[in-house]
C-alpha cells in the first residue's frame, strides 16, 4: 500500500509515546496498511469554533441500495461513476472489511445507508439504549419510583459508570466519576489543580492553556485564573513542555485537537509539567474511545471528557472527571454539593467532602441520560481499545489514500498529520468552499462536518465504520469537488 500523499500543511511535529502498534499481532485488519508519511501540521492561529455541527441547511437524502448487477447508481454517485468504479481500491476495501475483526460491532448500532463520518461530534445510537431507557422509565421510575435510588442502583451510578469509562482511558477503578458537562468538569479540575499547586507554593500563579483549545476550555481557564489570582498564558500544545516553569500551577491541554485531529504528546507533556512541579489537566473529548490514553500509566493528575462522541452516549450525555487516586485527598472542588458530602443525607450546614471519586460529584445525577450512557457502553465489553486504535489508523490511512487517488489535484489539503503517532481518529481537509461542499456531501448521503472558514472534518468510528464506506465517501467527495 502506498503512502498517503495528499498535500499537508507542515509545521513542527510532536512525538507521542502512546501509539498502539498497527502491524503485527495487535492489528485488527490483517491486510496491508499504509505506512505513515511525514507529519502534517495543525492550523495555527485559526479561530476556535464550536464543537457542534454547523447547520448545513440540508438533510441527508435517504440512500437506497441498488440491486446487484443493475448498473444503478450508488448513493451519492452518478450512474457513470458507479459503472466505472476504481476496481483496485474497491476490491481492497472489500478485503479489508472481510478481515476486520470489529465488523460485527456495526450490528450493535442503529444505522442506515447514509455514510456517517461525524462520530467525532455525535456517536451513533447503540441498539441497547432504547429498550434500556424504556425499562428505566416504565419500571424503575414508573413503578419503583423513589425506591430506585437504592433498589435500581441510581445513587451509585456515577461511580459505577465511571469505572466503565475508566477502563477505556486507562484508569483503575475508583478514580472516574460520571456527571455534569465537560465544561463544568473542566472548571472543577482546573480550579482544584490550582489550589493543590498553590499548597506547594504561593508563587505558582500561572495557568497554561493550549492556545488552539476548544473555546469553552479557554473561557473557563480564563475565569479560573481570575478566581484564583493567576494569569492565563496561552501556549501551543507542543510548546508546553518548554514553557512550563516555576510559576506554573497547572497546564490544561487537549489530547487531540478538535479541529485538525492532531494527537498531542500526553506522556511527554505530563512528564515535563511534573518535572516543573506543576499539575496537568487533559481534555480527552476527542481521544476517549478512539485510542489508548493510559491515564494511570503516564501519571496524569486530572482529566475530563465527554461521552457523546466515540463513546456513543447520546446528545447531552453526562461527561466524566478523573482524579488520580493520589490527589483525591487533596481535591478541593470549587463546586461542593450535597452529593459529594461525606454524609449527604445528614443535611449538615458545614461541608465535609466524601472520600474517593465521589468527591467530584455536585448535585443530583441526571439518571435518564446516565443510564442511557451505561447501556451504550455495553458494546465495549468484549472490545479492546488497542484493536479500535489499529482499525482507526487503517481507516484514516485508507481514506487519505482514496482522496489522493480520486480528488482533483489541489482542491483539498490535509491538516491532519500523516504520522500515526500524531493522528487522532479524524481527517481534516482544507477546502476553499468547504461549507458548500459539506452541504452537498450531506445531501448525497455522506455526513461529515464543516468548521469555518474552510475545514471539512471526517470522523472515523471503528466500531461501526467500514472500509467500503470510506472508499465510497472519498468517491462522492471527489465527484462534488469536480462539479464545484
Amino acid at each position: 500500500m502506498s503512502d498517503a500523499t495528499i498535500p499537508t500543511e507542515s509545521a513542527g511535529a510532536e512525538p507521542n509515546g502512546t501509539e498502539a502498534e498497527v502491524n503485527g499481532a495487535g492489528a485488527v485488519v490483517n491486510g496491508a496498511q499504509a505506512e505513515s508519511a511525514g507529519a502534517g501540521a495543525e492550523v495555527t492561529g485559526a479561530g476556535a469554533e464550536s464543537a457542534g455541527v454547523e447547520p448545513t441547511g440540508t438533510r441527508p437524502a435517504p440512500a437506497e441500495s441498488a440491486p446487484a448487477g443493475t448498473g444503478a447508481a450508488e448513493p451519492g454517485l452518478t450512474e457513470d461513476e458507479t459503472i466505472l468504479p476504481p476496481a483496485a481500491l474497491t476490491d481492497e476495501a472489500a478485503r479489508l472489511d472481510a478481515a476486520d475483526r470489529l465488523r460485527v460491532k456495526r450490528d450493535a448500532f442503529t444505522l442506515d445507508d447514509v455514510i456517517y463520518l461525524d462520530g467525532n461530534s455525535l456517536g451513533a445510537l447503540p441498539r441497547a439504549v432504547p429498550p434500556r431507557l424504556a425499562e428505566v422509565v416504565a419500571r424503575e421510575w414508573g413503578q419503583l419510583r423513589i425506591r430506585s435510588w437504592e433498589e435500581s442502583g441510581w445513587w451509585t451510578a456515577p461511580e459505577r459508570i465511571g469505572d466503565r469509562v475508566g477502563r477505556l482511558v486507562g484508569a483503575a477503578r475508583g478514580q472516574v466519576v460520571v456527571g455534569d458537562s465537560t465544561s463544568v468538569n473542566v472548571f472543577k479540575a482546573v480550579v482544584a489543580a490550582v489550589r493543590m499547586a498553590q499548597e506547594r507554593g504561593a508563587h505558582r500563579d500561572q495557568i497554561l492553556v493550549d492556545e488552539a483549545t476548544f473555546p469553552t476550555d479557554g473561557y473557563i481557564a480564563e475565569s479560573a485564573a481570575r478566581m484564583t489570582g493567576c494569569t492565563l498564558r496561552p501556549v501551543a500544545a507542543g510548546d508546553i513542555p518548554s514553557a512550563v516553569g516555576s510559576r506554573t500551577a497547572v497546564a490544561l491541554v487537549n489530547h487531540v485537537d478538535y479541529r485538525t485531529g492532531r494527537l498531542h504528546d500526553l506522556p511527554g507533556t505530563t512528564a515535563a509539567v511534573h518535572a516543573a512541579g506543576a499539575l496537568v489537566v487533559w481534555d480527552l473529548c476527542h481521544s476517549a474511545g478512539a485510542l489508548p490514553v493510559g491515564l494511570d500509566a503516564h501519571g496524569v493528575d486530572l482529566a475530563v471528557g465527554c461521552t457523546y462522541k466515540y463513546l456513543n452516549g447520546g446528545p447531552g450525555a453526562p461527561a466524566y472527571l478523573y482524579v488520580a487516586r493520589a490527589h483525591q485527598p487533596g481535591f478541593d472542588s470549587p463546586l461542593p454539593g450535597w452529593n459529594s458530602h461525606a454524609d449527604p443525607f445528614g443535611m449538615a450546614s458545614a461541608y465535609t467532602p466524601a472520600d474517593g471519586a465521589v468527591r467530584g460529584r455536585v448535585g443530583t445525577p441526571d439518571i435518564l441520560s446516565m443510564l442511557a450512557l451505561e447501556a451504550a457502553l455495553e458494546v465495549w465489553d468484549d472490545v479492546t481499545i488497542e484493536d479500535v486504535r489499529a482499525k482507526s489508523l487503517a481507516l484514516t490511512d485508507f481514506f487519505l489514500r482514496c482522496v489522493e487517488e480520486y480528488a482533483p489535484a489541489g482542491r483539498v489539503r490535509s491538516l491532519t498529520p500523516a504520522a500515526h503517532t500524531e493522528r487522532g481518529s479524524q481527517v481534516a481537509l482544507r477546502c476553499a468552499d468547504a461549507g458548500a461542499v459539506m452541504a452537498e456531501l450531506v445531501r448525497r448521503g455522506v455526513v461529515g462536518d464543516f468548521r469555518r472558514p474552510d475545514v471539512l472534518r471526517f470522523g472515523f468510528t471503528p466500531l461501526y465504520t467500514g472500509f467500503a464506506e470510506v472508499e465510497r465517501a472519498a468517491r462522492v467527495l471527489a465527484a462534488v469537488l469536480k462539479e464545484s
